[in-house]
């Protein structure tokens, strides 16, 4: 923490005071302060005197001597024990009080009339004002020893002095006026009247309730002010004039009420000078709580997931925070966001032919792994310090389209149409992307890895949001950026298993090499098919899937009968053929039935509910919202009529956007949970300015995630769920809503 207040400090001192006492009277001007006295003793000599007021002192280490006279220089100063200080910005230093007197020695080859020398001093008062350096410049007339250089009219000395503004500054309780007061029952109402000349820095407001049994503080968020790049404080948000907003407040009692609200702010003169941070606390009394105001009340003890993760940022150590995430991404390599990177990975190590071997098969997948990662990293802090999913921008259509069509031509290659080394028209094509991992190269697996990281994997989870929500914050771009890489690698952990086994597991040459590298040519293709659903209606989709298993079956002998005598294995692939024919087969059947899903293409067959219209009110009805203006509106008129409400973000191109809607939000318990509850969605499909700004709204990273509102317009931030939920978990989340 010392550098830090070295830096700010220094930062303030350019335009001022650092500090603001509450002193009824305005601090003594520098000059006055530290009066200067110089005046020449010999030709050669100088002495410099100060006459310090009372209750002000100097540094000892802070008073400089500087020729300005050619052909003149200053000798070393010897300057006078002074008295020991331990200073909070400086540490141990020495200081002077009352008066102080330094010999000044001039060296010179030539004889001169006068000599001008720039003198720097600092110094505080106990008060707590410190000054900026004070400068005076002198000219000293030396033809005369008793000349009085004091900066007198008549004393031939010229003095350029550097001083604070002469008017004196408010003191911070009218600089800046704070109000609150009591709104309804669940409400309070804070302000900040901010006088011409001042500014108020968003980040240092905290509010908080002390001696109020019984009542809480719920989650608020301070309105978004002028940002400011401050050299002190980094990025920041400053507020002129005026500052108001609501707080929620939760209560176990619904009589009236005493409380005590304590709010903490800091601020800055625009012509330099800082305030120290202020505090003020105001007594309220809370009316009687009616009974939907009661039901409007929430725990806000608790802190959301990617809130514990931000402020564990803050204060693990480096050290503990990359192996904290390095588990995340661990975790999170066991969720469907990973799977996709598996056939990728399995088909860069088969395409090396039958030369590859253990360790080739780690070092191709640790290439493709720091690639991702590193691509992961970089783009992650560039979206953090600048806004924006940038991932989201590389789920454009013909994009997609795109890189489905290389994964088609690499699982061709894999099917022996052509060689695995590609055609000179092809190469050219693809040269930044895939072709060079056909042969097995570590650029090859690398180039792949990074652009798995863009296109396979785009969706937020909560240690992500987290990381960024940090960087967002705070501007510390490489412990923010060290945790993502962490994260990275750890997700990356079973692609490193499998290439560190690869050399054990798949074949080395003959027969078998080729229908290993058929299995994975069908699993790239599934690759594509799967890239495809984010942009093609999920009808053709589901019909993609059912020729990806339909056609391989027919490989797999599933319709030609078996000769007499066939092996085990004939048999095993026969039977596995047969499940792939009739599992394709389920699925057009459900297609035509208006099933959409593969994965329930009978879905509601038997029940009376063949429709697709049926099929779709299985699940949550949304009401979507297209802009910040629209989204306000509904908000308003749902808490006029005291309703809940679930407000979801969701995209095509995220897979866990697609789980919650498959398989969380269908559950009958969560529908019944959610009962009675306005259900509105953000749909981030397109990259397009009202989606950014839905987006900043509620500083969210990207899809999926939940915002819960308990009757107000008023985010309850403890309950935001970033990422996939399963049903049993999501209803403890809305359980601890009630």
């Amino acid at each position: 923490m010392l550098h830090m207040k070295i830096i700010l400090f220094c930062f303030l001192s350019l335009f001022g005071f650092t500090n603001f006492v509450y002193a009824e009277d305005a601090p003594l001007p520098g000059d006055q302060a530290f009066k200067l006295t110089v005046k020449a003793v010999k030709s050669d000599q100088l002495e410099l005197s100060w006459d310090v007021v009372e209750g002000y002192y100097l540094y000892r280490d802070h008073i400089h001597v500087v020729s300005k006279t050619d052909d003149v220089q200053i000798s070393p100063l010897i300057l006078p024990e002074g008295k020991s200080k331990h200073d909070a910005t400086f540490g141990d230093v020495i200081i002077y009080r009352n008066s102080l007197k330094v010999p000044v020695s001039l060296v010179s080859t030539n004889k001169l009339p006068s000599v001008k020398v720039l003198v720097t001093y600092r110094g505080c008062a106990d008060r707590g004002i410190c000054y900026p350096p004070q400068k005076q410049l002198v000219d000293v007339d030396l033809s005369s020893f008793s000349t009085d250089a004091s900066g007198s009219s008549n004393s031939g000395l010229t003095n350029v002095l550097t001083k604070a503004p002469s008017d004196d500054l408010l003191p911070p309780e009218q600089a800046f006026v704070f109000n609150s007061s009591v709104k309804d029952a669940s409400t309070l109402h804070v302000s900040w009247k901010i006088a011409k000349g001042y500014y108020l820095y968003r980040e240092k407001i905290a509010l908080s309730l002390n001696n109020s049994d019984g009542v809480q503080l719920g989650s608020y968020t301070i309105p978004h002010g002028t940002p400011k790049e401050d050299d002190a404080f980094g990025k920041v948000e400053i507020f002129h004039d005026e500052l108001t907003f609501d707080l929620p407040i939760t209560r176990t009692n619904a009589q009236v009420q005493n409380i005590n609200l304590e709010a903490k702010y800091q601020g800055c003169a625009e012509r330099g000078v800082c305030y120290p941070l202020m505090t003020n606390s105001n007594a309220l009394v809370l009316p009687v709580a009616d009974s939907k105001a009661a039901s409007a009340t929430v725990d806000s003890s608790k802190v959301s997931e990617q809130d514990q993760i931000v402020n564990s940022l803050k204060s693990d150590s480096f050290g503990a925070t990359l192996l904290t995430f390095y588990g995340f991404g661990v975790l999170i390599s066991l969720t469907p966001c990973i799977f996709p990177m598996i056939p990728i990975l399995s088909g860069i190590i088969v395409g090396h032919g039958n030369k590859i071997s253990t360790l080739q098969g780690f070092l191709l997948s640790l290439s493709y792994v720091v690639a991702s990662a590193s691509t992961y990293t970089i783009f992650g802090v560039l979206a953090a310090l600048f806004g924006g999913n940038l991932q989201a921008t590389f789920q454009q259509p013909w994009i997609i389209a795109l890189f489905s069509s290389i994964f088609v031509l690499l699982s061709l290659s894999m099917f022996g149409f052509y060689d695995l080394e590609l055609p000179n028209s092809l190469k050219t094509k693809l040269s930044n992307s895939s072709s060079k991992h056909q042969d097995g190269s570590l650029w090859g697996a690398a180039i792949m890895g990074a652009l798995s990281s863009l296109i396979v994997g785009p969706c937020v989870a909560a240690p992500l949001a987290g990381a960024l929500i940090f960087i967002g914050q705070t501007g510390d771009a490489l412990l923010g950026g060290g945790a993502l890489f962490a994260m990275g690698m750890g997700m990356g952990m079973p692609l490193l298993l499998l290439g560190l086994s690869a050399g054990k597991l798949l074949p080395k040459a003959g027969g078998w090499l080729n229908s290993t590298k058929a299995i994975f040519g069908v699993l790239m293709l599934g690759v594509a098919v799967w890239m495809l659903s984010r942009i093609l209606p999920g009808a053709v989709t589901a019909l993609l899937w059912a020729v990806l298993l339909i056609i391989p079956s027919v490989y797999l002998s599933a319709v030609d009968p078996l000769p007499n005598g066939s092996s085990g294995w004939a048999k095993l692939w026969k039977g596995l053929g047969l499940i792939m024919l009739a599992y394709g087969l389920i699925i057009i059947l459900g297609v035509s039935l208006g099933n959409t899903n593969p994965l329930q293409p009978l879905k509601g067959v038997g029940a009376g509910a063949t429709s697709a219209a049926t099929v779709a009110e299985e699940g949550l009805v949304f009401e979507r919202v297209a802009t910040v203006a629209e989204l306000e509106e509904k908000l308003k008129q749902a808490s006029a009529n005291h309703k809940k409400i679930m407000l979801d973000y969701y995209a095509d191109w995220c897979i866990s956007c697609k789980e919650m809607e498959a398989y969380t939000f269908t559950d009958a318990k969560v529908k019944a949970a959610l009962k009675g509850y306005v259900l509105l969605q953000v749909d981030l499909t397109d990259d397009t300015d009202e989606n950014k700004a839905l987006l900043k709204k509620y500083e969210l990273v990207g899809p999926p995630a939940t915002l819960f509102f308990n009757g107000s317009t008023e985010e309850i931030k403890a309950s935001r769920v970033i990422g996939y939920q399963e049903p049993e978990v999501f209803l403890k989340t809305l359980e601890a809503l009630k």
